[in-house]
């Protein structure tokens, strides 16, 4: 009895190992992570320069990991090491691209106005009340009246006028020259109506006056006004005196200045 042979399938082969795909794909995997390695650490630079933009380019890696990661079919290691690669790499030359960018120019601004020791400003504060033109010395602070008796002299011909008041200053807080060429030493009190220049304040500026800041003109000026006793050791050491009523003058009128009447007139 002869039986009939059974045919049986045959054995699917497996896939036969390729070693130059295996060398391509390594050598793939090797260059994406080189990429990435130079993404990081030009990301790196442009995080410690603007930390902002660590924050965009993270959230752009998170959102291509995540579309990537909705797609059905199963990528091979090369390849999203491949495209993480190339995310790394757009992101860092967007990157870049915005900090090569001009900062934007700024808005031009009005032109101030003149101000300083002896510029406009120190003179044109504001009016005095019930004189127009002349500052208002009661708004100033004792550095600001300072600047602004220094701004009279300079107006009025004075050259090498310098704010010198301060700590240390030995009762001089304006110097320089009369249009005469005399020395003028100056201490200005800027004080209320209530508080006058009493004689102690001359004696201490005629201490100093004369002997250390070698004035030919000495003057006290004062927002208030001084009491008899200052008025007669001033009247003995040679001090001129200007009062209120005296700088108003002076102020509203460069024929008034003080200096002249120190200089016996040559100044006038």
């Amino acid at each position: 009895m002869t039986m009939s042979e059974r045919r049986t399938r045959p054995l699917s082969r497996g896939r036969r190992f390729d070693l130059r795909a295996t060398a391509m794909s390594f050598a793939l995997i090797a260059a994406a992570l080189i990429a990435a390695g130079l993404a990081v650490r030009a990301l790196a630079g442009v995080v410690q320069r603007r930390p902002v933009w660590g924050v965009v380019l993270l959230c752009v890696a998170v959102a291509a990991v995540l579309a990537h990661g909705r797609r059905r079919r199963r990528l091979s290691a090369a390849r999203i090491a491949r495209r993480a690669g190339e995310a790394l790499e757009q992101a860092t030359t967007t990157a870049l691209d915005a900090l090569d960018a001009p900062a934007p120019a700024p808005a031009p601004s009005a032109p101030a106005a003149p101000t300083g020791p002896y510029g406009e400003g120190a003179l044109h504060t504001a009016d005095a009340p019930g004189v127009p033109g002349v500052p208002d010395y009661d708004a100033l602070s004792p550095e600001e009246f300072e600047e602004a008796i220094a701004a009279l002299c300079v107006r009025d011909g004075c050259s090498d006028v310098r704010v010198v008041g301060g700590a240390g200053d030995l009762g001089a807080d304006v110097v320089g020259l009369s249009p005469g060429g005399h020395r003028l030493v100056i201490q200005c009190k800027r004080y209320g109506d209530d508080n006058k220049v009493g004689s102690q304040d001359l004696q201490r500026f005629g201490g100093t006056c004369f002997t250390v800041h070698e004035a030919d003109v000495a003057l006290v000026v004062t927002t208030s006004d001084f009491t008899a006793p200052a008025r007669e050791y001033a009247e003995q050491c040679g001090i001129t005196c200007v009062d209120r009523g005296g700088l108003l003058a002076w102020s509203a009128d460069p024929a008034r200045r003080p200096w002249a009447a120190g200089t016996g007139g040559a100044d006038a």
